[in-house]
C-alpha cells in the first residue's frame, strides 16, 4: 500500500468516526441542553468534515492534530451522565487528561471533570427567554441567525418577533430572503418559509412575527404572547437612557443595543466586563465592534506585561452609512464613494475603552480608515508596556491566552503567514491575533488584530444576552484563571 493510500485509508476512518459523533452531539445539545466544544468551538450542527477540520485547529497547542480517537471517548462517557444545561469542551478534556499522571479511567475522569454539571449541583433547565429584535440589518439578521441556530432545545433564547417600519408590497418576503441568503455569509443553514397572512416568518420551526411600528412606544408586546423578553435595538438611532427607554413597553424586560451607549448607559464587552451588570439594570450596551475587538486582547497585554499608553489604529471594512457613490451626507468624507475609496474617519473605540475598562490608567488614542471591503477590519494595536519583553514571550502568552484563558471565546489566534481578511469572515471571536505580523521591540509592541465586524460582533452581542437573560451555561473543564 503506498502512502496515498494510507493517508485516504486514515482519513475514511476519521471521517466514519465523526459522522458517529453527530448524533451523540446532536441529542446532547436537544435533549439535555449541553454544547459540546473543541477548543471553544462548538461541534452542535456540524458536518463531518467540519468536525475534522475543528480538530485541526489544536495544532496551534502541541504541534500535532487532535485526532478523533482521542476526544470520541470522552464524548461517550458525557452520553452516560446526568449532565445539566452547560458547554462542555472535549478538546480540553482530552489536553487535560493528557497531562494528568493519575491513570483513571476516562469515564472516571470526564465525570471528576465536570461534576459541576451532574448532581444536586446542575442548572435545571428553564422555560427560555423571549428575545425581541428593533431593526432588521446587518446585525440584526446576523443575531437573528444566531438565535435561530442556538435554539436547539427551546430552552435558551426565543427569538419571537422583530419590529421595522412598513416597507410596502411583499415587505416580509423581501424581509425573509434577506435572512436566507447573504451575499457575504451565505446560505441560511435550515428552511425559511413565510406566512403573509399573520405576518409571520418561520425558520427552522421558530416562528417569528414580524410587527410593524415607526416608533417603540407604539407598541404592546403582550399583545403578541411576549413577555419579560430582552429587546436588541439594531438601529443606533437612540443611544442614551432617555431614548432606549422608550423600548421598556409591556412585555419588555431589558434592552440591549448594538452600539455605543452614550451618558450612564453601561458599554459591556462580554468576557471582560458583563459580570459587572447588576441585575436590576434593564438598559445596556454591547459598544461598537472595534471596541470589542481591542478591550479583551488590551486587558490580556495589561494584566501580563503592564500598559502605560497605547494607539489603534483600525482600518475597517465600509458600512451602510457610506455612500454607494458620492453623495451628500451629514459627515464631511464618509459621502464619498466607499467602494472606490480609503475614507479617513472617525472611530469611538479608543474612548470607549475607559468604560469597558476602567482600571486601566493608559491613555488609548484610535483613528479609523474605511476601505473598500465589505467585511472584516483589523485594528493595529500599539502599546508601550510596563515592562521590556520579547516577540517570542508575546506570542506565547497570547496564543495560551486563546486557548485556555476566560477569554478564549473572545481571542483566537493564527499563524498562518497567508492569511488574508476575507480568511475570518464568519469568525465567532471578537479579534484574531496575527502571529506573522506581531512585533515587539522591548517595551514596544504591535499587535495586528483580525475581527469580522458583523458576525464577530453579533455573537458578542448574543454572549450579552445570554449572560443577562441567566441562559448563559458554565463551561467544562473550568477555563484558567
Amino acid at each position: 500500500m503506498t502512502v496515498n493510500d494510507d493517508s485516504f485509508t486514515n482519513w475514511k476512518n476519521r471521517e466514519e468516526i465523526a459522522e458517529s459523533m453527530i448524533p451523540m452531539i446532536g441529542k446532547l445539545h436537544r435533549e439535555r441542553d449541553v454544547t459540546v466544544l473543541l477548543h471553544s468551538r462548538s461541534l452542535v450542527n456540524k458536518s463531518v468534515v467540519s468536525i475534522l477540520k475543528t480538530h485541526r485547529f489544536a495544532r496551534q497547542i502541541a504541534g500535532e492534530e487532535l485526532s478523533v480517537t482521542e476526544t470520541l471517548p470522552f464524548l461517550r462517557a458525557l452520553t452516560t451522565l446526568d449532565l445539566g444545561p452547560s458547554q462542555i469542551d472535549i478538546g480540553m478534556l482530552a489536553a487535560t487528561y493528557r497531562s494528568d499522571d493519575r491513570g483513571l479511567p476516562v469515564e472516571q475522569f470526564t465525570a471528576e471533570a465536570v461534576a459541576g454539571a451532574t448532581g444536586e449541583g446542575k442548572i435545571e433547565r428553564g422555560e427560555g427567554r423571549d428575545v425581541v429584535l428593533y431593526g432588521f440589518g446587518r446585525i440584526g439578521r446576523l443575531v437573528a441567525r444566531l438565535l435561530i441556530e442556538k435554539a436547539g432545545s427551546g430552552n435558551g433564547l426565543r427569538l419571537r418577533a422583530i419590529v421595522v417600519r412598513g416597507g410596502g408590497e411583499q415587505d416580509i418576503v423581501k424581509r425573509a430572503s434577506l435572512l436566507r441568503r447573504d451575499s457575504i455569509h451565505g446560505q441560511f443553514q435550515g428552511t425559511i418559509t413565510v406566512d403573509e397572512a399573520s405576518s409571520t416568518i418561520v425558520a427552522n420551526g421558530n416562528a417569528i412575527k414580524v410587527i410593524y411600528a415607526d416608533d417603540p412606544t407604539q407598541v404592546d408586546y403582550t399583545a403578541y404572547g411576549i413577555k419579560d423578553a430582552i429587546l436588541i435595538d439594531n438601529t443606533g438611532k437612540w443611544r442614551d437612557r432617555e431614548g432606549l427607554s422608550k423600548h421598556l413597553r409591556p412585555g419588555i424586560d431589558k434592552v440591549v443595543l448594538t452600539a455605543p451607549g452614550k451618558g450612564d448607559v453601561p458599554n459591556i464587552v462580554h468576557g471582560v466586563n458583563h459580570d459587572t451588570v447588576k441585575p436590576d439594570e434593564r438598559i445596556l450596551s454591547c459598544a461598537s465592534c472595534t471596541t470589542n475587538a481591542i478591550v479583551p486582547p488590551l486587558k490580556a497585554m495589561d494584566d501580563e506585561y503592564g500598559v502605560l499608553r497605547g494607539h489603534v489604529e483600525t482600518v475597517h471594512s465600509f458600512t451602510n452609512d457610506q455612500n454607494l457613490l458620492d453623495n451628500y451626507h451629514k459627515s464631511e468624507r464618509r459621502g464619498r464613494s466607499a467602494p472606490l475609496n480609503m475614507v479617513i474617519t472617525e472611530t469611538g473605540a479608543a474612548s470607549a475603552v475607559a468604560k469597558a475598562l476602567p482600571d486601566l490608567k493608559a491613555r488609548i488614542t484610535g483613528s479609523s480608515i474605511r476601505v473598500p471591503v465589505p467585511d472584516v477590519s483589523i485594528a493595529i494595536l500599539n502599546l508601550q508596556l510596563a515592562r521590556e519583553t520579547t516577540r517570542e514571550d508575546v506570542l506565547d502568552y497570547l496564543r495560551g491566552v486563546s486557548l485556555t484563558s476566560p477569554l478564549k471565546r473572545q481571542i483566537d489566534f493564527i499563524t498562518a503567514p497567508d492569511a488574508v481578511s476575507s480568511d475570518f469572515i464568519g469568525s465567532r471571536h471578537a479579534s484574531i491575533v496575527d502571529a506573522g505580523a506581531t512585533k515587539v521591540e522591548g517595551d514596544n509592541a504591535i499587535l495586528y488584530l483580525w475581527y469580522d465586524n458583523e458576525f464577530g460582533y453579533s455573537c458578542q452581542v448574543i454572549r450579552v444576552v445570554q449572560y443577562v437573560s441567566g441562559v448563559e451555561y458554565p463551561t467544562y473543564p473550568a477555563p484558567a484563571v
